[in-house]
């Protein structure tokens, strides 16, 4: 049984807001809190430890009380740089990550996901949402929402050396059971992500 002592929790906040016009994605606030913060405290009760991934703003980061940590591959590589950041500095068994854009995630994430994948021997499990842009709402993975063996750090880092950058195509390489977050009771928009400044605004709307 995977408890969630064994799990580091991680915050991918590292990005450069590319769809916000390149400010920190991670500090813009949802009901007067960053998005980042949202997002820990969402993570904290549900795992032994948390960090979080950030690489500008480190003493704005900082405040909120967990290790920040910048990504160990240069040039803004993605949110598997953000996942080998977190490897590297995973002192338990499973890493666990989050986006930091996405503060609503399910309260039962870690436990849905270490069920998973403890039941069919999985080294990665991986969530599956509803899409709420699609005509029938069908399920699609959300790599970054990821639980992770703490010992694929060496496929990990071979995989961007190579230069890959999609998550999709790292954990194809490894047995990946994909866990759906479609339940009677769950959340439909529990996934929804502030991509852009608009869907930030959409957010607060509902807050």
């Amino acid at each position: 049984m995977i408890a969630p002592h064994h799990i580091t929790g991680l915050v991918l906040a590292g990005g450069q807001g590319t769809r916000m016009g390149g400010i920190d994605k991670g500090l813009q606030l949802l009901d007067g809190t960053p998005l980042a913060l949202h997002a820990l405290r969402r993570l904290a009760p549900q795992v032994g430890t948390v960090l979080v991934n950030a690489n500008r703003n480190h003493s704005a980061y900082e405040v909120f009380g967990a290790p920040v940590c910048p990504d160990t591959v240069a040039g803004f590589a993605g949110p598997l740089a953000g996942f080998l950041t977190g490897l590297a500095r995973c002192r338990t068994p499973w890493l666990l990550t989050v986006p930091c854009d996405t503060p609503r995630f399910p309260a039962d994430l870690a436990a849905r996901l270490a069920a998973a994948a403890d039941a069919q021997g999985a080294e990665i499990a991986m969530a599956m949402a509803p899409d709420s842009e699609a005509p029938d709402a069908s399920l699609r993975p959300q790599p970054v929402f990821c639980l992770l063996r703490a010992d694929l750090r060496d496929s990990l880092e071979r995989f961007i050396a190579e230069g890959g950058r999609k998550a999709g195509a790292w954990t194809a390489r490894h047995h990946c059971v994909r866990v759906p977050f479609d339940q009677p009771g769950d959340d439909a928009r529990a996934f929804f992500n502030a991509n852009t400044l608009d869907e930030l605004r959409l957010l607060n709307a509902s807050a």
